[in-house]
Order: C-alpha cells, then sequence, then structure tokens
C-alpha cells in the first residue's frame, strides 16, 4: 500500500501549481504560501505510504495542503490585515476587494470559493475534498457567490 518515492515525487510536480494557488488562497502572501505548500509536501512525504489509492492522491495532498493553511491560520490567530496589499496580482481574482469580500465569507463557503476558482476543482473533486455530498458543496457555492454578489456590488 501507499506509494513510491518516486511515484511521490513524479505526482507532486504534477499537480504543484495548482497546490501553491490553494495555499496562496488561503495565505494571501507569496512566502506564507510557500511555506505552508512546503510544509504540507514534506508531510505528505512522510505519510505517502498511508495514502490508500493512488488514484487519489491529488485530493489527499490538497487536503494536506488546506489543512496546513489552516493551522497556518490558527497560529497566527488570524491576523491577516484587509487593508493588506497583495505582493502580486497577476489575474483578476486576485484584486483586493474580491479578497476582502471571500475573507468576509464563513469558513465553510470560502473553502469552496478557494477550491472551486482558486484551485479550479471540479464540483465533485471539491465535494471529495471536503468530504462533503456534492448537492451541499453546490448550494454552498451558490450561497457564496450570491454573498460575493452583494458584497461586491456594495
Amino acid at each position: 500500500m501507499g506509494i513510491s518515492k518516486s511515484e511521490y515525487v513524479t505526482q507532486m510536480e504534477k499537480c504543484k501549481e495548482s497546490l501553491y494557488r490553494i495555499a496562496y488562497s488561503y495565505m494571501n502572501n507569496q512566502t506564507l504560501a510557500m511555506d505552508a505548500l512546503d510544509e504540507a509536501i514534506y508531510k505528505g512525504y512522510l505519510n505517502r505510504k498511508k495514502l490508500k489509492n493512488t488514484d487519489f492522491f491529488k485530493t489527499w495532498l490538497t487536503r494536506i495542503v488546506i489543512n496546513e493553511c489552516l493551522q497556518m491560520l490558527r497560529k497566527r490567530k488570524r491576523e491577516i490585515l484587509i487593508d493588506q496589499i497583495p505582493e502580486e496580482a497577476t489575474e483578476e481574482y486576485d484584486r483586493l476587494p474580491m479578497k476582502e469580500a471571500i475573507r468576509k465569507l464563513s469558513e465553510d463557503l470560502s473553502n469552496i470559493i478557494y477550491l472551486r476558482f482558486y484551485g479550479r476543482y471540479t464540483l465533485a473533486e471539491t465535494a471529495v475534498i471536503l468530504e462533503l455530498p456534492p448537492g451541499t458543496v453546490a448550494t454552498r457555492e451558490r450561497r457564496a457567490l450570491t454573498l460575493l454578489r452583494l458584497e461586491l456590488e456594495e
């Protein structure tokens, strides 16, 4: 069971960019995102033997990245300043008003936004990662998008 060292590295390299986008969406800072990603990759490597089905490697490692980001945020006591200017705003969703609006959402709604739009996961993949029924994910996504629209219209 598990995954070999070389297969771990190969699979991790394939999904590293997507994992970084997720880490960045949580941390809102390049350095913190890289720290979270590095730590998650290391933890995944140490626990690679626990992976029961290698078909779910990306989902499994994504969950580790999310958990590491949330743990780092808890340690920092969520002292992310709203008026902090992002280090780089290369894509449309990196604009500060959008980030501020997402931060105002509850964690269960923001997790779905991060995975669906930053991580570019499908509805089904998001449901597996968050261990929720697909219908719940769809409902929460609609609710989150409605709240974001209202927030950004103001």
